[in-house]
Order: structure tokens, then sequence, then C-alpha cells
């Protein structure tokens, strides 16, 4: 068959097939992680965000220095931080809320969730039963101020 033929007949499948829409292909947000290597609640967060969509590359050297770079309040401080699409993830913030944070893009440093809330991702294992703390996902400011972001109750 003739190139120019061919070229006739496949034409109105090459314009049906460029005319669908692709699916996305986009790759996965990645978060770069510090944490203590012995800290069982950070690779339960560690394991949440995976589930959730999230790559992860995982630092076990505390989280103090990347918390301090990344402009985090000490007073806002958990035992892991997280970096992630130019925002800082302070403590056991859902994935949800991280999510919401790369969509909206606000001008902030990054959202925190301060201590260890009891029920928030990687705090609400088998050993905590029904127990739940309420707890907010604050988003915090360049400023070192917070507001709500999320609140959990």
């Amino acid at each position: 068959m003739q190139r120019r033929t061919l070229l006739k007949r496949a034409a109105p499948l090459l314009a049906l097939a460029a005319a669908l829409p692709l699916p996305a292909l986009a790759a996965a947000p990645m978060v770069e992680i510090w944490k203590d290597p012995n800290c069982g609640c950070c690779q339960d967060w560690v394991k949440h965000l995976n589930k959730n969509g999230f790559a992860t590359r995982v630092h076990d050297e505390g989280n103090g220095a990347a918390r301090e770079r990344l402009g985090i309040p000490a007073k806002l401080g958990s035992c892991h931080t997280g970096r992630v699409g130019g925002y800082a993830i302070e403590g056991h913030v859902p994935a949800r809320e991280v999510q919401r944070l790369l969509k909206e893009k606000p001008k902030a440093v990054g959202l925190a969730v301060p201590g260890m809330p009891v029920g928030s991702p990687g705090m609400d294992g088998p050993a905590y039963g029904d127990q739940r703390d309420p707890y907010d996902v604050l988003l915090v400011l360049a400023d070192g101020s917070t507001r709500v972001f999320q609140s959990y109750r």
C-alpha cells in the first residue's frame, strides 16, 4: 500500500485519538520527611501519606534542624517535619489538608499540628482505642503567626 493511501485511511482515526482526553499522568507529590529513626508514630504518618497518594523520602536524623531551616517556630513543634511543594509540614497533619494546601497555594510557610494529638494520622492506631483529642491544623504564616486551617473535633 502506498504511503499516501495509508495516511488518508489513518487520518480519521488519528483525529479521533487526538480529540480524546488523556488521563492525568502527574507524578505523586514528593514529601521529604525528617524524623527520629525509632519513632513509630512518625512511620505511621509516612504510611498515611503513602496511602493517600504521596511519595515520601525519609531522613532518619531527627527533625529539629529541618524545622528551623523550614521556618516553623519551635512552639509549633512535633516529632517530624516535612517539605512538599515549597511548604513545611510539621507534625501529624492529615494528608487531606496537605492536598488542600497544595491546591489552594496560600502565601504561608506551611501547616502544623503541634504536639502529638491522639486521633491524628499516625497517632490513631489500635493502641489508642476510640480516644480522640480535638486538634487544629494551623496555617503558619511568614511572621510566625498562625490561623486555623482546619479543625478536627
